[in-house]
């Protein structure tokens, strides 16, 4: 078992390539899969927090205006960037709704083992996230449901409530186990745990993919525009994510390039619950593909941009 756990973290990506086209195979396995969608997201996340490097998250938590400018942009600026953009398209409310919810979802849980993985800054993608994820609840209901105006069957009260208990009972449980758990002994171990992460991910795939094979049969042309949706936004966010911190340096910006094309809309979906939009969860669904396929495709570009820009002024990730 333990020597499993390794293998699937050496090979992270290409099993959560294979997880996603497994649930659209084997559409009853997606169904028995369904009830692990809270596990498949608090368990990466508790994972991530306990294996935090502390030191590399510090250095950047010093430069508080970074830090500040950076959340910002993740939780404020880009969905309000993608609500304007995508208003003119003409898309289906609900479609567009969880095109501009995925922007204002936090980055990924896994975008610093991703990072890793790609050669990139998994410092600063540690520091995204956890800052992200924390002021989610304070951001998204308000934004979403005030500003914009979307409609996702749920009071912004409710909505903030759900997203604060998934994200605060996570970080409870983390620090509780690193005050148990010595840090050398989780840090000697990480690649097990990159393999837990691993499995936890591969389930969530797999449950957030139930019913989707069936909608995709009934309606095929809402299906394909919705895919196409999701590695359009998936790609463009990215794109423009590291176009606009490009000042930081290469590596950083592309840091921040596969977090702004790569969010948690677990958390956004689990907190949704029975009461959003099937087009909402369904666009949610579609977006696992790019989310799941792209870092094992994009992987050697990532590579040789990280390398021919030799990192930048703000430090690559500690490895």
């Amino acid at each position: 078992m333990i020597l499993l756990l390794e293998f699937l973290g050496r090979h992270a990506t290409r099993f959560m390539f294979g997880s996603v086209l497994l649930a659209l195979a084997l559409p009853g396995l997606a169904a028995l899969a369904r009830p692990w969608l809270i596990p498949g997201l608090v368990i990466p996340l508790v994972i991530a927090l306990m294996r935090l490097d502390l030191g590399a998250a510090v250095r950047y938590g010093r430069r508080v205006g970074l830090v500040a400018a950076l959340t910002a942009w993740f939780v404020v600026i880009s969905p309000v960037l993608v609500a304007l953009a995508t208003a003119p398209l003409g898309l289906p409310e609900g479609l567009r709704a969880g095109i501009v919810l995925m922007a204002a979802a936090p980055p990924l849980v896994s975008a610093p083992a991703l990072a890793f993985i790609l050669g990139l800054d998994a410092a600063l993608a540690v520091v995204v996230v956890v800052v992200g994820t924390l002021v989610v609840p304070l951001t998204l209901p308000p934004l979403a449901l005030g500003l914009l105006g979307l409609e996702v069957n749920l009071p912004a009260a409710e909505l903030m409530g759900r997203l604060g208990l998934l994200v605060g009972a996570p970080f409870a449980l983390a620090l509780l186990l690193r005050r148990l758990i010595p840090q050398a002994w989780i840090q000697r171990n990480g690649k097990r745990f990159d393999g837990i992460a691993v499995l936890s991910l591969m389930g969530f795939a797999l449950g957030i993919m139930a019913g989707v094979t069936e909608t995709i049969a009934a309606r095929p042309g809402f299906a394909a525009l919705t895919i196409a949706c999701a590695f359009a936004a998936n790609l463009i966010l990215q794109a423009v994510g590291a176009v606009a911190t490009l000042w930081l340096g290469t590596q950083p910006a592309l840091t921040i390039g596969l977090a702004t094309g790569n969010r948690n809309m677990g958390l956004v979906l689990v907190a949704l619950a029975d009461r959003g939009d099937p087009a909402i969860l369904f666009y949610f669904a579609m977006a696992q593909f790019p989310m799941y396929m792209l870092p094992a495709l994009l992987a050697p570009l990532y590579r040789r941009l990280s390398a021919a820009g030799g990192g930048g002024p703000s430090g690559s990730a500690s490895r």
